[in-house]
């Protein structure tokens, strides 16, 4: 079933310039980019994103994180997107990530890991949303 998720480049990933070797990557494995552009996030913008983590230990780290630069935010399609990206993404924290994922190639740590993946369909639609309209989807 051709899906659609959201990727995220996040400010670690774009500030060391590795932006394109992801996008590089993505194409690589089959998905078509149908939506991108490049932002900074406010704060209160990136409060707003991570809500589902509101009430968790490191929301204010991550918000803090995700507004220090900018991302680069991307609708991906495929077939099976959501779990195919997850997987090419790799583990939340970069140490226990697969060789040759995202994350253990260009993540520092569990905050700063480069990418952000939509885990569901139900986040999927919700995040696509967030910061795209259909007339930017092509």
């Amino acid at each position: 079933m051709v899906e659609r998720t959201l990727s995220i480049i996040k400010p670690d990933c774009v500030a060391a310039k590795n932006a394109g070797k992801v996008i590089s990557m993505l194409e690589e494995n089959g998905f078509n980019i149908i939506g991108m552009k490049k932002i900074h996030l406010t704060k209160k913008q990136a409060k707003k994103f991570y809500i589902v983590h509101k009430d968790r230990p490191f929301y204010d780290s991550l918000t803090d994180f995700m507004s220090e630069g900018p991302i680069v935010v991307m609708v991906l399609e495929k077939e099976n997107a959501i779990a195919d990206y997850r997987k090419l993404m790799g583990a939340t924290n970069p140490e226990e990530a697969e060789e040759g994922t995202i994350r253990k190639l260009y993540g520092s740590n569990i905050e700063r890991n480069a990418v952000h993946g939509s885990d569901s369909e139900e986040s999927a639609n919700y995040e696509i949303k967030f910061f795209f309209n259909e007339l930017e989807l092509v």
